[in-house]
């Protein structure tokens, strides 16, 4: 029987509502004042509470490919890729708690130039520009339109780059026009829409199925009745419904997966520009320190709102999801390698009812646009910011804020042409591309910055070296992964011992401590920083705080206004000569400005105000260490209780 597709009034309209209200949430943002300057389009005017930021944390972080990616895990292999949500909440405590002052205290727009500050010289800015975009096309912009393309497709019958191309335009308009303060209340409005819709989804199938005892039975009976000759094909694991498997011979062995899942994540969730442009954006560290708790416990969500409507989707079509023939697998979903990607919407169309239909259509179109809108800005930030002022640094707030928004049309194009590599890869399973790919390609950058912020001796050749020899040696098993692929189950695997017998956790951890090896080892072959190139750079050095402050700091930034715009660069509130409204000019409209100074002109924030954000009063720092610890509490126990 063939999926039905979103077909009534009834869901089309919910679906079309939808986007009306998200559309004009984020066309709304085109009236606030003073949107026409660089700061306010990439940093939301610094003035950003802190429900905000962790919705928009959560919103950027959990997109289509997560519910695509990990439901399809949890039909094909069970739970055990949960370990990358859990280990959320610890990484973004080492974010707001040891990162964030330091990125605060250097006073930079991006993560690259806060590395450009920390050694000096152009070399190490380039390149983590250049590299953060390329892994934002490979692992992050590409995954979430195949993934959302690959939905569109499944509801509506549309050919997938049709869809595609409808998506990208949509969500281009209010990112293009609003920049980072459109897309973060947008993303608050679609984090409420995707948890209350998925939650739904999660109750409907269990009622469906019966609760969860009856699940891991049906689970582990959900065979596909065409299978390939080899007895083991399409049988569901043993220990699927574990965390810690063996930690040799299964697919995601223990101690590589809770390694990887911590510390070789760590560059995504403190050093990666999608996040960290979230917190810097919030009013104080206090703020941001609640925004990303808020976030870190939303983190324990997907494994009841996607991995499990996951494996309850192959319980209930298993000839589907869990085929292992490779053309049965071309016959239910164009792709031989696989379809368990298809877990998540397959239920979402089989099982529920007009009207809840079309709300799971508009769950899934918020996770795709959420995460295609700030991976945008977020890109868009590094490239104006980081690349464009290198090349160009005379050139005028106008120009900085047209060419970002032709850098996001540019990504886009290259995204859809790295689509067929990922159709392919990791058998058909797109969380495993994701947390493989990043693995070879980020790991790395998570040394970096320990060491940078950590260790005041670490230098620019250590940092340049020590990145770029430990990514070498990535790229050349992420080659491999893709020259030689996982063969089909039931047929020999002649992959070369680097790929077969080394699982990427285990590659990743053996980067990681690489990494921080060879920058040693290069930091010593050169000279090392003066304290004046390390005022401000380094948690050591970082903007003096002995000043203790008597208000509630959550609260005190309400009437800030004022001293927040002394940091922007020219006012866009009025036209100068009509004293019009913003919202009527063309060129208002998009938010640039006829002509307001030029990029050198953006300046510093002062150690004054730097004092004022990253000072916590006492009642908060309580209040927010002690929830910090509730929540490592939360982790631990989920660990020992899904084990």
């Amino acid at each position: 029987m063939s999926t039905p597709g979103l077909q009534h009034w009834g869901d089309i309209t919910i679906v079309v509502v939808y986007f009306v209200l998200v559309l004009a949430l984020g066309l709304w943002t085109i009236c606030r004042p003073n949107r026409g300057t660089v700061q306010n389009y990439y940093l939301a005017g610094r003035n950003i509470t802190w429900f905000p930021v962790g919705a928009s944390v959560f919103s950027s972080n959990i997109g289509s490919e997560h519910f695509l990616g990990l439901a399809g895990q949890g039909a094909a292999a069970g739970i055990a890729m949960v370990t990358y949500e859990f280990s959320g909440i610890a990484d973004l405590i080492g974010l707001s708690w040891l990162f964030l002052p330091v990125y605060v205290s250097a006073g930079v727009y991006t993560l690259p130039e806060y590395i450009g500050r920390r050694f000096g010289g152009r070399r190490m800015r380039t390149y983590l520009s250049v590299l953060s975009l390329v892994l934002y096309v490979v692992t992050k912009l590409a995954v979430s339109i195949y993934a959302g393309g690959l939905f569109i497709k499944l509801a509506l019958g549309w050919n997938m780059y049709i869809s595609i191309t409808g998506l990208l335009v949509v969500t281009g308009v209010y990112t293009i026009l609003g920049g980072l303060t459109a897309v973060i209340y947008t993303d608050t409005f679609q984090t409420v829409v995707m948890t209350a819709g998925a939650i739904s989804l999660t109750v409907l199938g269990f009622q469906k199925i019966g609760g969860y005892d009856k699940l891991e039975d049906l689970y582990m009976n959900a065979i596909p009745s065409v299978r390939a000759n080899n007895t083991t094909c399409g049988l569901p694991r043993e220990d699927a419904f574990h965390i810690f498997r063996d930690p040799v011979t299964s697919d995601q062995p223990w101690p590589g997966l809770l390694v990887h899942s911590s510390l070789g994540v760590m560059w995504y969730w403190c050093c990666d520009q999608v996040i960290v442009q979230r917190t810097l954006a919030a009013k104080s560290l206090s703020h941001a320190k609640a925004g990303v708790l808020f976030a870190g416990y939303l983190k324990f969500l997907p494994l009841f709102i996607m991995i499990f409507p996951g494996m309850i989707s192959r319980a209930l079509f298993p000839d589907v999801i869990a085929c292992a023939d490779a053309a049965e697998c071309e016959k239910q979903c164009e792709n031989p390698a696989g379809c368990s990607s298809i877990a998540y919407p397959k239920l979402v169309l089989e099982l529920l009812p007009i009207g809840l239909r079309g709300l799971m259509m508009a769950v899934m179109l918020s996770a795709i646009m959420s995460s295609l809108t700030s991976i945008f800005n977020s890109a868009s930030t590094l490239f104006t910011m980081d690349l464009w002022r290198r090349m160009r640094p005379r050139a005028r707030q106008r120009e900085l804020l047209i060419v970002g928004r032709v850098a996001i049309v540019i990504l886009c194009g290259v995204s859809i042409l790295w689509i067929p590599m990922i159709r392919s890869s990791q058998g058909g399973q797109l969380f495993n591309y994701i947390q493989a790919v990043q693995g070879y390609l980020g790991t790395p950058i998570g040394p970096l910055f320990i060491m940078a912020v950590l260790w005041k001796r670490m230098n620019e050749a250590g940092a340049f070296w020590g990145l770029l020899i430990s990514q070498f040696c990535g790229v050349v098993r992420m080659v491999l992964d893709f020259v030689y692929p996982m063969p089909p189950c039931g047929q020999p695997d002649t992959r070369p011992l680097i790929v077969s017998s080394v699982h990427y956790t285990y590659f990743s951890i053996f980067i990681f401590v690489f990494t921080g090896v060879c920058i040693v080892v290069f930091s010593y072959t050169d000279t090392a920083p003066t304290e004046e190139q390390l005022r401000g750079v380094t948690w050591w050095t970082r903007v003096d705080q002995k000043v203790e402050l008597s208000v509630d700091v959550v609260e005190e930034d309400k009437n800030d206004n004022s001293d927040r715009q002394t940091f922007e660069v020219g006012s866009a509130e009025t036209d100068d000569e009509t004293g019009r409204s913003r919202c009527i000019h063309w060129t208002d409209v998009c938010g640039i400005p006829k002509d307001h100074g030029t990029a050198d002109e953006v300046k510093d924030i002062e150690d004054d105000r730097k004092r004022r954000f990253l000072q916590d009063s006492s009642k908060w720092r309580m209040i927010l260490n002690f929830n910090a610890g509730l929540g490592l509490v939360v982790m631990a126990f989920m660990y020992g209780y899904f084990k």
